[in-house]
């Protein structure tokens, strides 16, 4: 027969005459079958009893196993309400003789075997509450159902639990659920009455399942995972059920819900539940304090079960005991919980699953899930042999060599291969995950090296609020002695220590980062690194010490993706949520933990100036294209869509340029193109230039007002039409006419470095057409260069450069060189907007010579240096005592200076000499501003 074809394994018969007994049962069968029935009936006094009770049943279903268990599943929902639980047993006896007999022999693998025993769960569970809920409906118990409500439990969902929950159930397994009912089913004044009844009818489904009877039960029913279960029904209200994870859920109820699956009754509330409590289950943040979490409900479970001290075989538990069943699930689990909530591909029910997506994502050694998924396999079959014996839930391992002698015999393996085996495998396990759960304590670690460190700081670490709660005393305990012997092998360690005193003293809490660092010291020298070199960057830290989590994210010090990667990775951000201020709030930490990239990698020297404000131009450009249908979407709600083409979003200053530093802000201006529509088409219709108004005040809102995660940027947009007395918005015939015949000269220095960022790509294209034309607009030389010099003394006039290390404002620093780059592209009519080649055209229209236009390039290159790793450093100005030893070696290291003293005479040779070139180029008195 088929099933004889598929054999790969037989089990020998411990005790021979019963063995022959079972096989009496079946005469027909033969060969390796008939040694199978022999096998299974000479090893486990329970399987003998379904043999001689379904003899005739089974000879047909092992012609074709999985088409007797589809026949016996469909058959099922036709049983009357009255024989349920008479059927189910019988159903059930049959589901068990026939999956024992498919593990036994190899024929089914392990998935197969405990999928099999799952889906009849699913049915038995869907059945019994079907026919408890009717019987509630039938007796007008249930306010406003009807017969067709039973089908849906009338609003009840089983939750499947643990290894229902993941298909994995064992072959004597209990079932845990969590029953669950869709309150908004119900009118206020009959919610009473109906939980009553679903709560009865609860209650006798999980009798119909557990109860023994002559013929059986089908199976054990744990409602214990509710919330509270001591002093809540058996079916809660799922409003309730979400306060109650929201306010007081636990780390192992969030672990639990990895597996939870609707498996009964209203499946689709069910889903929605599931949905709800996504926040609770899965932390938008990495999360290393659940390892602490598990470890300690390891040691709970090993005290209460008396599981301590060394592996031995006699009587050790295959599920709890040490290099179990559980430790392996405890491992996957936790790591799922750490970084599920950034990755969602680690969501997965199963634990094989969770170990394959967890190495493939790099969670963890290939190796390690390879062994651990090759040992999870062997652990459970050995586990179903153990309880097949005699359909006992039970994990332990026999107490004596008879009972090891039976269980070889079951396996189909001499006893001395299964001992060293099993003890293999279990030590294996334990020495694997040990480490992971168990980091050395504190008490049997060498104390700190502190050198010559200032105690009185390190001391006073102990009153800041980071280490306020007990919890986070013993980790920090346990990290300290790493932490200060890294500090002590800085460059300059007391300079360090201070540094990492203030972003201690600032850190809000400590659990959450403690943990990151204990379980990845690699980020300690990072820290380090960080608050001895960038104040500003430390600052930050501080108040989002979450960015850490992109460190160990996978892809942190890859290559730069690109603007279009950015805004797709963003677009997948805001997508996955759908209420707006969300979506704010997502786009803020993604901004925020890629900015912090740009920062770290600047700081490393893994880029260079250059490439950094590139970066952070490509990260703005972005946010703003992502984010920009996002809020014309929600500002659509109210007022309708954008009237005629819509509005592009240009760029103006540095991010026209593609050159920010970290602290940059956008200089922005809309223009909207209404095609002669008057009004919006909305529940609040706005005429088209009060909608593009607002709509622009919006999308100022959206980047840069404070929220729970902060700002993305601040917003400039005094650069449009008329300055700070012009509309916010403009309309792209205003727009040209403006800019053709009314802008100022300095208005069209500024449209050299102008770029679409966002917005409708059509008229985006019509405006760079207008930035063009004006470009190519034949000008007096003399003309634009008065403007310039114009325009030269009104910024002298109004800023003054903040001391000899600013390299922004001042004469022959970035600004002025900037003015005369713009001023070159005008008279060059190049459409260039990199500063660069604008002081390329300046040469090449002949208003500055070669060796003018080289020594400008060296010195705004120098210049954007020190101002890009000034802006990384501090928010303030630059102060080369304040930054620290090592922000000065990333200054120097970015000007390729050996020391301050040469980086400050370089700085000012060549800033001296753009200063005179400059001078000598534009006109020593500006004429009148002039149109």
């Amino acid at each position: 027969m088929a099933f004889a074809s598929r054999m790969t394994r037989c089990p020998d018969p411990f005790e021979p005459e019963r063995g022959a007994e079972a096989r009496a049962c079946l005469p027909d069968l033969s060969g390796q079958v008939a040694d199978l029935i022999d096998g299974a009936g000479g090893c486990s006094p329970y399987l003998k009893g379904l043999i001689e009770a379904e003899h005739d049943w089974l000879a047909e279903a092992l012609d074709d196993p999985e088409a007797a268990v589809e026949t016996l599943l469909a058959a099922l929902p036709e049983v009357a309400p009255d024989k349920m639980a008479s059927q189910l047993r019988v159903a059930k006896r049959r589901i068990a003789l026939l999956t024992a007999l498919a593990d036994l022999g190899g024929v089914w693998p392990l998935e197969t075997v405990t999928g099999t025993l799952t889906r009849f769960a699913d049915t038995a569970v869907a059945l019994a509450l079907r026919t408890t809920v009717g019987a509630e409906i039938r007796r007008g118990k249930l306010p406003g159902a009807g017969p067709e409500d039973a089908e849906t439990a009338g609003g009840i969902v089983a939750l499947a639990m643990g290894k229902m929950g993941a298909f994995e159930l064992n072959y004597s397994s209990d079932i845990d659920l969590i029953c669950l009912f869709d309150e908004t089913r119900f009118e206020r004044d009959t919610y009473d009455e109906a939980r009553a009844s679903l709560v009865r009818a609860t209650r006798r489904m999980a009798t119909m399942l557990s109860d023994q009877t002559a013929e059986g039960y089908v199976f054990r029913t744990d409602l214990r995972l509710r919330p509270d279960p001591s002093v809540t029904p058996v079916c809660m209200a799922m409003a309730r059920a979400e306060a109650y994870y929201e306010s007081l859920g636990r780390t192992w109820e969030r672990a639990a819900y990895i597996k939870a699956r609707p498996a009964a009754g209203d499946i689709a509330a069910g889903e929605r539940f599931l949905d709800t409590i996504k926040p609770f289950v899965w932390r938008k943040h990495l999360d290393f304090a659940a390892i602490q979490d598990a470890h300690d409900m390891r040691l709970r479970i090993r005290e209460h079960k008396g599981l301590g001290g060394p592996i031995t075989l006699p009587e050790h538990d295959m599920k709890l005991g040490r290099g179990g069943i559980r430790e392996i699930e405890f491992f996957t689990q936790t790591r799922q919980i750490i970084a599920g909530g950034r990755d969602r591909d680690l969501r997965v029910r199963g634990t094989e699953a969770g170990l394959e997506v967890l190495a493939q994502k790099g969670w963890i050694p290939e190796d390690v899930a390879d062994a651990l998924t090759r040992h999870y396999r062997a652990h459970r079959e050995v586990e179903h042999r153990l309880q097949m014996l005699r359909d006992a839930q039970t994990h332990a391992l026999p107490a004596t060599g008879e009972g090891f002698a039976r269980l070889a015999a079951f396996m189909g393996q001499p006893v001395a291969d299964l001992e060293s085996d099993l003890m293999a495998r279990l030590q294996e396990v334990h020495e694997m995950i040990e480490g992971f759960f168990a980091p050395e304590s504190a008490a049997s670690r060498p104390g700190p090296e502190t050198g010559d460190l200032d105690t009185s700081i390190i001391e006073r670490w102990y009153g800041y609020p980071a280490l306020r709660s007990s919890r986070a005393v013993e980790i920090f305990e346990r990290l300290k002695p790493d932490l200060l012997s890294r500090l002590t092998r800085t460059a300059r360690p007391d300079e360090a220590l201070l540094a990492l005193d203030g972003f201690l003293s600032r850190l809000p809490a400590g659990v959450q980062l403690f943990s990151l660092f204990e379980a990845n010291p690699q980020l300690i020298d990072l820290l380090i690194d960080i608050v001895g070199t960038s104040p500003a960057l430390a600052g930050h830290l501080s108040a989002n010490a979450e960015v850490f989590d992109a460190v160990i994210g996978g892809d942190f010090f890859a290559p730069w993706p690109g603007e279009e990667q950015l805004r797709n990775d963003l677009g997948a951000v805001l997508d996955a949520v759908e209420d707006y201020e969300r979506k704010l709030d997502a786009a803020r930490r993604w901004a925020r933990e890629w900015h912090f990239r740009i920062g770290v990698h600047h700081l490393r020297g893994l880029i260079d100036a250059g490439r950094a404000g590139r970066q952070y131009a490509d990260l703005a450009g972005a946010v703003l294209a992502t984010l920009w249908p996002v809020v014309t979407a929600q500002f659509a709600i109210r007022h309708g869509p954008p009237p005629g083409r819509g509005a592009a979003i240009m760029g103006m200053g540095s991010l026209g340029a593609s050159r920010l530093t970290a602290s940059s802000d956008l200089d922005l201006i809309l223009i909207y193109d209404a095609g002669g529509v008057e009004k919006s088409d909305g529940r609040r219709p706005l005429d088209a230039r009060q909608y593009y108004a607002r709509l622009t005040k919006a999308l100022v809102t959206a980047l840069s007002a404070p929220m729970s995660e902060g700002k993305l940027y601040e917003v400039d947009m005094r650069l449009r039409p008329s300055g700070t007395q012009g509309p916010v918005a403009t309309a792209l015939d205003s727009f040209r006419d403006y800019q053709m015949t009314q802008a100022w000269v300095w208005e069209h220095l500024a449209l050299t470095r102008a770029r679409a960022v966002a917005g409708e790509g059509a008229l985006a294209d019509d405006v760079e057409e207008v930035r063009s034309a004006v470009l190519r607009l034949d000008r007096p030389r003399d003309k634009v260069l008065a403007e310039a010099a114009a325009m030269r003394a009104r910024i002298r006039a109004a800023k003054s450069p903040a001391g000899p290390w600013d390299a922004k404002i001042g004469p022959g620093r970035l600004q002025d060189i900037e003015l005369v780059a713009q001023a070159g592209a005008l008279l060059d009519g190049s459409f260039s907007r990199d500063t660069l080649d604008g002081l390329r055209g300046a040469v090449a229209c002949g208003w500055l010579d070669d060796a003018d236009g080289e020594a400008l390039c060296d010195a705004y290159g120098l210049c954007w240096a020190v101002q890009s790793v000034s802006r990384l450093l501090s928010d303030k100005p630059l102060d080369t005592e304040a930054i620290g030893e090592g922000g000065r070696a990333m200054l120097l290291r970015e000007t390729d200076c050996e020391d301050l003293d040469a980086l400050s005479a370089a700085l000012a040779a060549r800033s001296g000499q753009a200063a005179r070139i400059i001078d000598r180029a534009l006109p020593e008195r500006a004429q009148e501003e002039s149109r």
